[in-house]
């Protein structure tokens, strides 16, 4: 089995999810879906997902959908036969799709990982979903939060290559029809296509929604997008630019020293290091000293803060596919690491409802988390399979304990 997908599989057996017979809610219907969708800003984007994707799945055998940011479905369109088929396994609109409530699933995946992902057969977590293949990416808005999972699901021609370029095309026309939508409400140009195809608008300063784009949380290796091209870094590159992004008036070599190692690194070796970066992505550093960024770098752990700071949790447990550059050392990205993690895990504690801290406890960070279990079992309901899990997990973490 695939890494990836035995990650989801833990996750999803730690949620709780019962692969015979998965039952995953459905929290809208009717009107209340009608009118959540119609708000929704995914929705201005589904004339796209139509011409692109439905219009050819009903002749291809797959039914196309497309989630929110907390994996709700809130369009499953396509294929007559395969939506019929699907349904028995509770594909449906209005339904949560996330790993805690379904299992493993490409959407699932997607919105765990903020990667695009393909899914076949049985790597699915649930018996029910098993005969079917999907490919999912996520969409991300201008300002590059998730907003929510465009997925495919049919049968084999779902499982090949084709269908994974297929849709992580149809992300990219999406994404740059947003952008146009964000344009047109902050006053900006019109975004023109460069000649690699990404939108962005054209004139004036670069802005927050512009700047490049740091992914350095989860388990995927870290990136940066610039104008359109994702660039893998190292995990030292990646741990410079995420500690020159927090400190925007610079640093000498000295300060970057410090805060890359507790040993004693020279200032030849962080100059060595700086022109190795330069050499895979000049344009984000300036050429001056102190050493800093020639304009703003976005990072996904910002993207979580920014919706902690509007009261959204959902949205920032979508953003947090897992610890920031887990596998540093450098001082200051373990402190970074530290106060993020504290940030959510706090705000997760304070929920009034057990829906963001069963996310929290089914993803590595929160799985051994002593009082989120607690606070779960709290939340629910005495003698509820939730709340039976809570219990003989919090008894399974009080034998370790005190052995």
């Amino acid at each position: 089995m695939r890494a990836l997908v035995a990650d989801s599989w833990r996750r999803s057996a730690r949620s709780g999810v019962d692969p015979e017979v998965p039952a995953p809610p459905v929290d809208l219907t009717g009107r209340q879906l009608t009118g959540y969708r119609r708000e929704h800003p995914l929705a201005a984007a589904m004339p796209t997902v139509r011409e692109l994707l439905v219009r050819p799945g009903s002749d291809a055998g797959w039914v196309t959908a497309l989630t929110d940011s907390a994996g709700r479905l809130l369009w499953v369109e396509g294929a007559r036969e395969v939506r019929r088929g699907v349904e028995t396994a509770g594909f449906v609109e209005g339904a949560l799709w996330r790993e805690d409530c379904a299992g493993t699933s490409a959407p699932g995946i997607a919105l765990a990982t903020d990667r695009a992902v393909q899914v076949l057969g049985s790597e699915h977590f649930a018996r029910s979903v098993q005969p079917w293949n999907c490919t999912a990416a996520p969409v991300h808005g201008a300002d590059g939060r998730v907003l929510g999972i465009l997925d495919v699901t049919g049968g084999p021609s779902v499982a090949g290559p084709l269908a994974l370029g297929l849709v992580r095309a149809t992300v990219a026309a999406v994404e740059a029809e947003l952008a146009l939508h964000a344009a047109a409400r902050t006053g900006w140009p019109a975004p023109a296509a460069s000649s690699r195809g990404d939108a962005r608008p054209s004139g004036g300063p670069q802005t927050t929604t512009d700047a490049p784009r740091l992914r350095v949380l989860g388990s995927s290796a870290p990136t940066v997008r610039v104008g359109g091209v994702e660039i893998r870094l190292s995990l030292r590159h990646a741990e410079i630019l995420l500690l020159l992004a927090a400190h925007p008036a610079g640093l000498t070599g000295e300060e970057l020293a410090v805060l890359l190692s507790d040993d004693t690194l020279s200032d030849v070796t962080v100059r060595a290091e700086i022109s190795r970066l330069r050499r895979v992505a000049g344009p984000l550093l300036a050429p001056s000293h102190p050493y800093r960024l020639a304009g703003p770098v976005r990072a996904d752990a910002d993207l979580v803060r920014e919706r902690l700071a509007v009261g959204d949790l959902d949205g920032a447990l979508s953003c947090y596919p897992g610890p920031l550059l887990a596998r540093s050392a450098a001082p200051g990205v373990e402190r970074a690491r530290e106060e993020l993690q504290a940030e959510l895990r706090a705000a997760v504690l304070a929920a009034h409802e057990p829906g963001p801290i069963s996310r929290w406890v089914a993803a590595d960070a929160g799985a051994e988390d002593w009082q989120a279990w607690q606070r779960l079992a709290a939340l629910e309901r005495p003698g509820s399979p939730a709340r039976t899990r809570a219990d003989a997990r919090l008894d399974l973490l009080g034998r370790r304990l005190q052995g």
